[in-house]
């Protein structure tokens, strides 16, 4: 038998308080090493809330298995930004570099459909239109008619 506690934590901060220590305290795993093996994994989503798993099975061995925040979240945390555009549209809110969409296209990489890093910057550039951002200086639709031209493969 495997049981199962799921929990929404801070990226790279998770904690032995709630709602990790309550929760795991019964199952008789060491909160400390669950803690730290939390932190590792999801250090890469600092500052965003993280959905975790954790799973404990009848040795006391646990595996950690992280989710991803939305991806329209990971675009406005790469940019700083609190909120996406009311009206994206015709107001933008921020810029990503071709480097950013290729990071944010990384840490999604397990929920994306894109089989190469190409197509998955073109997900990501998808959800830019519904963010009100651009992408190289361009509106998200631009950029990528311009990928599928060919013009950026140096970049990938």
């Amino acid at each position: 038998m495997v049981d199962t506690v799921e929990a929404q934590v801070d990226g790279g901060k998770a904690t032995a308080g709630p709602p990790l220590g309550p929760a795991l305290g019964p199952k008789g795993v060491n909160i400390n090493d669950v803690i730290a093996a939390i932190n590792e994994k999801t250090k890469a989503f600092a500052g965003m809330k993280v959905p975790v798993k954790i799973l404990i099975d009848n040795n006391k061995k646990f595996e950690i298995k992280v989710g991803t925040p939305p991806m329209s979240a990971l675009i406005k945390g790469e940019l700083g930004l609190a909120s996406g555009s009311s009206n994206p549209r015709t107001t933008k809110v921020g810029n990503l570099t071709i480097e950013q969409a290729k990071k944010i296209a990384e840490m999604k990489q397990y929920d994306l459909l894109g089989a190469t890093l190409k197509a998955k910057v073109l997900e990501v550039a998808g959800n830019c239109v519904c963010v009100g951002v651009t992408i190289d200086g361009k509106d998200p639709k631009v950029f990528q008619k311009d990928v599928k031209a060919g013009n950026y493969d140096s970049a990938f």
